[in-house]
């Protein structure tokens, strides 16, 4: 097997993590939750009133987001935290933020 022939299956598996990702932040709550992740660990309480998005919502979201292994909890109490897990998902999550969250406070300003 030639170099150009292992670079393919090491970019075909890339691009397969990659479509993953993009298809668990293709839906709306799944990446505000994200965004709001980005910006530091957060209770499920805190995600509920900062997002509006209803309990069963919001647990289903998370549930997702934890099996994709993007996210991980903490219990602090009857609390739990959850902050973001994937180094991958951080690093889009920041250039979404600054792509489309930065400049719209700036546009505001």
């Amino acid at each position: 097997m030639d170099t150009k022939t292992l670079d393919l299956e090491k970019m075909k598996s890339s691009a397969a993590q990659a479509c993953r990702l993009m298809k668990v932040l293709s839906l709306p709550d799944r990446l505000m939750l994200l965004c709001q992740l980005s910006q530091g660990e957060k209770r499920v309480g805190e995600l509920e009133e900062i997002l509006g998005i209803v309990q069963p919502t919001l647990s289903q979201q998370l549930t997702v987001l934890r099996e994709e292994e993007l996210v991980t909890t903490r219990r602090e109490g009857k609390n739990i935290y959850y902050q973001i897990a994937s180094p991958q998902a951080l690093a889009v999550m920041n250039v979404l933020f600054d792509q489309f969250c930065q400049s719209q406070e700036g546009a505001t300003a």
